[in-house]
Order: structure tokens, then sequence, then C-alpha cells
């Protein structure tokens, strides 16, 4: 795949220190990220492409499903408008 996500400019990931979590902020919404969420929009930045993302997520979590689970995630993110 040669997409290279990138979040759209409406869009920003920030930490939460409080909740201690990963949040998007878009125009008149915060979406709540869980899990692995936040690490891995951190790494779209429009410099990789999605198998250099999963192959990056599966050294950092060894035996975890990202080849299935990660191109799904930002195809759905990318459908909400909020990956370009």
């Amino acid at each position: 795949m040669t997409w290279r996500p990138v979040l759209d400019r409406s869009v920003v990931l920030r930490h939460d220190q409080v909740r201690g979590t990963d949040l998007l902020l878009l125009p008149e919404r915060v979406v709540v990220l869980h899990g692995s969420a936040g690490p891995v929009l951190g790494l779209c930045d429009g410099s990789r492409v999605v198998d250099d993302i999963v192959a990056e997520l599966g050294a950092w979590f060894p035996g975890a499903p990202v080849a299935r689970e990660v191109p799904e995630f930002l195809a759905a993110l990318r459908k909400e408008g909020w990956l370009r």
C-alpha cells in the first residue's frame, strides 16, 4: 500500500496527562483513544507508508495482530475524514 497516512489539518493528536490517555481533537468534538491507538496515530506523519507503520508496530508489539488490525483501523479513520 503506497498511502502515507497523515492527520487531516483539522485533527490534532494530544495526550491528556490528567486522564492518562491520548485524544483526537476535532472541530467541536473530542475522541478518546484507547489501547495503542495513540502510538499508531503518532506514526501517521505522512513520511511512512502503511506497511512501514505496520512493521514498526510489529517490532514494538511482538505477537500482536498489527498486520491485520492497523490497516483496518487506519482505513476506518480515513473514511471518517480524520486521516488523509
